[in-house]
Parts: C-alpha cells; structure tokens; sequence
C-alpha cells in the first residue's frame, strides 16, 4: 500500500458493538485500495487482533462521563482534550480523505479534529436510537449511516439506511443452510454480547433443565458466560446431564450460529445483525438497562418480521423461557419460518454499502 493511497481514518469505542462494524469497513476499503487507520482507547484496541495487519492501531487519550469517581468524571474532559490535540496533529501530518465514527466516547477525538480541519466526515449508528456521542456529532458530519431501521434520532436529520457490517467470517456463513430441529442432536447457542450477560447465565440453564426430556437429551449448548459466572453454569449443566460447552468467549461465534437450530440472545446491533445474515430464530432478552433501550429497538425488525421472540428483562423467567425454548424446538415449521424470516431482514451488503458512502466523500469539502 503506497503513501499515494487514500487515508480512511475510522474512530470507534471499545466494545464489539463499535469495533466489529468498523473491522468490517477496514476490510472492505482495504480491499478498494485505501489505507485504514483506527483511532481507539485501551479497551478498544483489545478487539483489534481479528483487524487486517494493514491497518494502523492508534490508541488515543479518551475517557466516559458515566464511569469511575468523581475525579475520573471531573478529569474525563481535559482527557478528551488531550485526544482531540493529539489527533490533530497526527491529521496535520498525514491528511485523510474522510473519517467514519462508530460512536463511543473514544470517537470523539478524531471527530473533533475532523471537525475542526473541515474533513468530510460521517457517522454510522449500529442501533436503533442515536448514541450520545453520534448525537452530538449529527448535524456535524455530512452522512449519518443507519445499521437498524428506522433508527431514532433528532427531527430534520437525514440518514442512509445500510445495516450493520458484520465481519468476514459471518459473511462466509451467510444464508447457510438451517436443519430444522428434529429428533437428532440439535445446537442451542446462547450469547449475551461481547462480554456475556448475567441473566443468561441465571435463568437460562434452568429453562433448558425445565425442557421436556425429548428435546433436552438432544441438546448440545454453547453458552458464552462471563468469567465470573462460569464454573457455576458448568457445573450446573453438568449436574442436569445437559452437554454444555461454556467459555468466557467464543471465537468462533459464526459457525456455532450457522449450525445452531435456536439462538438466545441479548439484542445488541452486532448479534442482531449476525443473526439476520446468517439467518436463524432467535429468543432476544434486550438489556433493560441500555441508553434510551435501545436493544429493545434492535429487536423490533426481527420481531415484526417473524424472526425473533423478545422477551423484556422484567418478564423473563426460566419457566417462561423454557416454554419459548419448547415451542420453537417442537415446531420444525415454524423454526423454518423464523429462519427465513431472519434471513430476509439481513443485510449482507452493509459493508460495501458503505464503502461507497464513504468513498463518494471522497474530494469533498466539509462546508461548515
């Protein structure tokens, strides 16, 4: 890749819901023959070891008003700060063509620099309601690009519907064939985000304890759990007989989907997004506690669809649970039904969609 190369400098939180967007971009440009920075904080540079080696990993100074004491909140601005200075100069030295933010607080110091060099720039929105940080910088970009439709945001801003770009290794599962559930082995995949979720790991196993024993000795369970939670879930799907494979994280989440005849999970935009590509039915357990719940937007295209059950946090319940579990295990006609109906939500494309947003930028003149 030569100096000469167009620079794409993309800015991204740290959780997988920001980064695996932004990997999925990085691939794409790269393969049009940009070159690709990512501008992140300490957390977000733990999602970068899947990137593309060509991409260069800055980590920048950055901080969040909603954690930490009253020190870290009162010094989180002059962090900021220091973020936007320092890639300022980066951006003096090296000009890029556009940047694309992917929300999250660490977006805000190669945002403002862009802002202030007049650097076309857009913003892509994974969920359903328009983050703090994106909403900020909404009527200061020149492309809001949407992941879930329709995303809720400010009246008289325009935006680009696209989808969420998801990441190599689930586009090589998209539209995989689904096996319907029978009596056979059947997988049970259960995810809660990046970093698991404690109410899956609560009621989940006992909903799968509570199936009838047709289903349950035909289950083989992936459950991704939080570190803290793990030997309990193992033990408990242990002492039931159940075959359960926990870990922290999975790293190879797109081929248990691909082969999973039900997937449990929260309603990130990421999981979302991999499970309409991929194409599979799905119970959602939206998190109650996600900025103006948001996840429970997520939810509503594959709901509406015929895809997904969403079951709010307050109503969920390992009998209830069970009894959704059952439903759709028991009904090859209507697991059939919600996997098409998965797959005619997904965008596969989102990526390249992009892709051509950002490279239409390209020469433009940030006017403001």
């Amino acid at each position: 890749m030569t100096q000469d190369a167009p620079l794409l400098v993309m800015a991204a939180g740290g959780t997988g819901g920001h980064m695996f967007p932004a990997q999925s971009l990085a691939e794409a440009m790269l393969a049009q023959g940009w070159r690709v920075k990512l501008s992140t904080d300490e957390r977000g540079a733990r999602y970068t070891t899947a990137f593309p080696s060509a991409v260069e990993i800055e980590v920048v100074p950055s901080a969040t008003f909603a954690r930490g004491g009253v020190l870290a909140k009162l010094a989180a601005p002059f962090r900021i700060l220091v973020g936007v200075f320092g890639a300022w100069m980066k951006m003096r030295e090296n000009r890029p063509e556009v940047i694309v933010g992917f929300g999250g607080y660490p977006s805000i110091p190669a945002l403002s620099a862009g802002w202030l060099m007049g650097i076309p720039k857009i913003i892509h929105e994974q969920n359903g309601v328009l983050g703090r940080v994106n909403a900020v910088f909404a009527k200061r970009v020149q492309a809001i690009a949407c992941g879930t439709w329709p995303t809720h945001m400010a009246e008289g801003l325009g935006a680009t519907h696209v989808g969420n770009p998801v990441r190599q290794e689930v586009l090589d599962r998209a539209g995989a064939a689904y096996i319907a559930p029978g009596d056979y082995p059947m997988s049970l995949l259960v995810i809660g985000g990046s970093q698991g979720a404690r109410i899956l790991s609560d009621i989940v196993p006992a909903a799968i304890a509570g199936l009838p024993d047709d289903i349950r000795g035909n289950l083989r369970v992936s459950h991704q759990a939080r570190a803290e939670d793990h030997d309990r879930v193992r033990l408990f799907y242990e002492g039931q007989g159940i075959a359960a494979d926990v870990q922290p994280f999975f790293t190879d989440i797109p081929r248990r989907m691909s082969e999973a005849q039900l997937v449990i999970s929260r309603a990130g935009a990421s999981s979302v997004a991999d499970i309409s590509v991929i194409g599979r039915p799905s119970i959602l357990i939206p998190f109650a506690a996600a900025t103006a719940d948001h996840q429970t937007a997520n939810a509503s295209g594959l709901v509406d669809a015929g895809a997904a059950i969403a079951l709010p946090e307050r109503e969920v319940t390992a009998e209830r649970l069970s009894a959704e579990i059952a439903a759709i295990l028991q009904s090859p006609e209507t697991a059939n039904m919600m996997a098409e109906a998965a797959l005619a939500c997904g965008r596969p494309d989102a990526a390249k969609d992009l892709a051509a947003l950002v490279d239409r930028m390209r020469g433009g003149k940030d006017e403001e």
